[in-house]
């Protein structure tokens, strides 16, 4: 089969497109014939490295797939998986995390445990289907169970033209809430307002936290400006920098920490004015059915920066480097 893999950590450089051996399915395992895979932020961050995380190597991207069952192991129950189902993967599984720890699914043929197999519906596309675990199954763990958002509220998104942002926008205007999204250029901004966004911010031209002022007041301690709620998966230098944006008993979520993970912070804000910090790690086997079961129905769209063949998965990953992505790559095979 062919396969996107590379053998050390390191630049761009270091992936290539090749031949790979096929799967060897164990008893329990299902051979799935990859028609799109999903990629996500981290996957740049696992080519170069992260300090104390062990990556296998060889190693092949992607988390996120979906695609058709080719073979059964001997153990797997035949009356619930044929050969031909059309199937989405669980990628955060007991022994590791698919793309990561384990062996990513950027390739033609791809085995995991039937157990993590989830049946993509009928009116779901291959593509719409890889692109819901990583990125829209943390967000909708990260606001409607961890958060519970109410209707009314003002949420503030930051970053949030990438796949988790995309998805916040969504879900948060679902639920009834005035949403504020923030991005990095003009154009990003402008294809935010498309998903449903009420004020969009351009943050190469404008300060986040000086249009949530001029738009709710500056939040004070007794009540009273700001926003209810804030996601911020970015980390480094916006971390304390939205605490200015954040009225009293605010929730500041986080997902992640992609410009940094131990910034400066100011614990005279959470104290005065009350915050509550709200973290989310992954989602559940019932989140990713729940989001399948949404799209399904028109009720959430999976957005697309592209559709592109696997040979062309430079042109992805580096889109992604340069955080030039609205939405989720995707990689057909």
């Amino acid at each position: 089969m062919k396969a996107v893999v590379f053998d050390a950590h390191g630049p761009l450089e270091n992936m290539r497109y090749r031949d790979a051996p096929d799967p060897t399915p164990g008893p329990k395992d299902c051979v799935i014939r990859i028609r799109a895979v999903a990629l996500n932020g981290f996957d740049p961050m696992i080519l170069r490295g992260i300090p104390g995380l062990k990556t296998p190597m060889p190693m092949t991207p992607g988390a996120d797939l979906a695609g058709e069952i080719v073979a059964l192991g001997a153990e797997v129950d035949s009356a619930q998986w044929r050969i031909g189902d059309r199937v989405t993967v669980i990628p955060n599984q007991d022994h590791g995390m698919v793309g990561e720890t384990l062996v990513g699914g950027a390739s033609e043929l791809f085995a995991t445990e039937a157990r993590y197999l989830l049946p993509i519906p009928d009116a779901v596309s291959f593509v719409d289907a890889a692109c819901l675990p990583v990125a829209y199954g943390t967000a909708l763990r990260m606001l409607e169970t961890r958060t519970q958002l109410r209707a009314g509220e003002k949420v503030l998104i930051l970053s949030a033209a990438g796949g988790v942002g995309t998805c916040c926008v969504q879900l948060a205007k679902a639920a009834g809430c005035e949403v504020v999204a923030c991005a990095s250029s003009a154009a990003r901004a402008e294809r935010l307002k498309g998903l449903g966004a009420d004020h969009v911010v351009d943050t190469s031209q404008q300060n986040y936290v000086a249009e949530v002022h001029r738009l709710y007041g500056k939040p004070r301690t007794r009540g009273g400006g700001g926003v209810d709620v804030i996601v911020n998966y970015t980390g480094g230098d916006s971390w304390a920098e939205c605490f200015r944006a954040l009225g009293r008993h605010g929730r500041l979520l986080t997902c992640g920490a992609t410009a940094g993970f131990d910034p400066k912070t100011d614990l005279r804000y959470i104290w005065s004015f009350e915050f509550n910090i709200i973290g989310c790690n992954g989602w559940t086997r019932d989140d990713q059915i729940e989001l399948l079961k949404r799209v399904a129905e028109g009720r959430l769209e999976p957005i697309k920066h592209c559709e592109l063949p696997l040979s062309r998965f430079g042109e992805a990953i580096s889109d992604l480097m340069e955080r030039r992505v609205f939405g989720k790559a995707v990689l057909i095979s």
